[in-house]
């Protein structure tokens, strides 16, 4: 497992958000981990949780956690609008000069946000992990690398593992791109749009853990269908027909 660092780069302001969904047996601990982990890069910081539309248990627990740590702050989806309808409220509502997010599955180690704030610097504007082993089912590890190698080949991705959903980035990066996909895809998008701008990336790795709550929305054979979908929808408006090039936010 990678050692933590002793110290990492002070940010200005963090905002840390994870979208939720029926996570109610991780979300709690992923929310005092993500205080523990901030209140040791920055003295000026938020915790955003996103509730997509989670079952009553869920967000309950998230009613708790508002109520308990003034840092945090909930965001209710009354209906679930998927992955990237969560991500793009997550973005929209961080207030602060950088983000972080990651999912509330606890699949990642929310204090091994000081590794990616040790690779910050003034010449990097996303710092995104990547898995050292994925640690899942062995279909989804197989549909996992197919998925992978084809975003990267297809859209030009300059990072190791798009799937890798544990990201420390420049909030300014976001008033030039425009978010649109709402499943799984928009990690794609984005990834390709921050690229295109000319933003500079850095890599480190993660430990990445078997899920214990909660329920994949992306990679399951129930929804391989829509996610090829998606995903050849995405490539035909980003790369063939080169749309929002010059779009703002």
């Amino acid at each position: 497992m990678n050692t933590l660092p002793d110290s990492a780069m002070k940010l200005s302001s963090l905002s840390i958000f994870f979208p939720v969904y029926n996570d109610w047996g991780t979300i709690t601990s992923m929310a005092a981990q993500a205080i523990t982990a901030a209140e040791k890069i920055t003295d000026d910081y938020e915790v955003i949780l996103v509730d997509d539309g989670s079952e009553e248990k869920t967000q309950e627990i998230l009613t708790f956690l508002e109520s308990r740590f003034p840092q945090i702050r909930v965001i209710h989806h009354e209906q679930n609008r998927g992955y990237g309808g969560a991500l793009r409220t997550g973005f929209k509502e961080a207030r602060k000069d950088f983000i972080f997010y990651t999912d509330g599955d606890a699949q990642y180690d929310v204090r091994q946000l000081l590794l990616l704030a040790a690779a910050m610097n003034d010449g990097v504007d996303v710092v995104n992990g990547f898995k050292i082993k994925r640690h899942d089912p062995f279909y989804r590890v197989v549909l996992g690398k197919i998925y992978q190698y084809t975003a990267k080949l297809l859209f030009a991705l300059p990072i190791t593992d798009v799937d890798c959903d544990f990201r420390l980035m420049r909030r300014k990066i976001f008033d030039t791109i425009e978010l649109t996909s709402n499943s799984g895809t928009i990690c794609v998008e984005m990834i390709h749009k921050i690229s295109r701008q000319g933003s500079k990336f850095a890599e480190v790795g993660v430990n990445h853990f078997f899920r214990s709550s909660g329920k994949s929305q992306f990679f399951n054979f129930s929804r391989l269908y829509h996610v090829a979908r998606d995903f050849s929808k995405l490539w035909l408006r980003l790369v063939v027909r080169g749309e929002g090039r010059n779009a703002k936010a």
